[in-house]
């Protein structure tokens, strides 16, 4: 399960989307996560879904790959479907079985919910696969920069976002390291009940995140020993500059987020 999480990976590619300046992908992540709650009807996943494909098309990343990071996200579906499909109340009966009722409504909703997390999980992964944790990080810095007069740390911020974004896939692979030492020790994370699984993850969790406080740590005393202390009087390396490619995605990021908006004003 722990390599099937695509989360803060990065798939190198020669594509246009790789190129596009980070804060161009920025925003338009956030534009497509709102598009996916601004729609109520399944006629809305029309220019979504024309919206998705074209960018993975340009991204140059493997429908396989992104696929893989759904994987983990499936019990999440599963419980969500099921709570959607009970509770939303409607008129047309499908089952009525003891304090349980299943009507239209909860089908429609359910397939409604499935559908919103895989739109995004699978668009919110692209914008990991395709830009590194430094650009992403120098993105959102300089993205959020009219927030600094403000006195809201948008260095920090960025920099908690980039750390964190470095450490998911370390802290998978040494998730899965540790779980194969336990199962050599004869350790069962797949038999028994619901409550014998929950306490056989036990042994994982607690050097997990002992390992993961650990280097923490080190990363801290790493940064105070280089005499790091934040965005005061740095520079980059490779500044952000836009370009011609850059404006075009805007078009496109805003006239896809009017399409959307237009089909919610019309009731579609």
């Amino acid at each position: 399960m722990f390599k099937d999480i695509t989360l803060g990976q990065f798939y190198p590619a020669d594509s246009v989307i790789h190129r596009l300046d980070p804060r161009v992908k920025l925003l338009g992540t956030v534009v497509y996560i709102a598009s996916l709650f601004i729609g109520k009807t399944f006629f809305t996943f029309i220019p979504i879904s024309v919206f998705l494909v074209m960018v993975i098309i340009l991204s140059k990343v493997p429908v396989s790959f992104i696929l893989r990071g759904i994987k983990p996200i499936i019990p999440l579906l599963i419980i969500s479907a099921a709570f959607n499909l009970i509770l939303t109340p409607g008129d047309s009966v499908i089952v009525r079985f003891w304090i349980i009722t299943i009507n239209w409504e909860g089908v429609f909703m359910a397939i409604f919910i499935i559908l919103r997390l895989l739109y995004l999980v699978a668009g919110t992964s692209l914008l990991t696969l395709t830009t590194t944790p430094t650009r992403l990080t120098d993105g959102m810095e300089k993205g959020l920069r009219f927030l600094t007069p403000l006195k809201v740390p948008v260095h920090e911020i960025a920099m908690m976002m980039s750390i964190a974004l470095r450490f998911i896939p370390i802290l998978t692979e040494e998730a899965d390291k540790i779980k194969k030492a336990q199962l050599a020790r004869g350790a069962d994370f797949e038999s028994g009940n619901l409550m014998k699984r929950v306490r056989a993850m036990i042994p994982l969790l607690v050097p997990l995140f002992v390992s993961a406080f650990r280097r923490a740590g080190d990363l801290a005393m790493a940064m105070e020993a280089r005499c790091y202390n934040g965005a005061e009087g740095r520079t980059k390396m490779k500044p952000l500059f836009y370009a011609g490619r850059d404006f075009i995605a805007y078009g496109v990021i805003f006239g896809y987020l009017a399409v959307v908006i237009v089909m919610r004003v019309f009731g579609l």
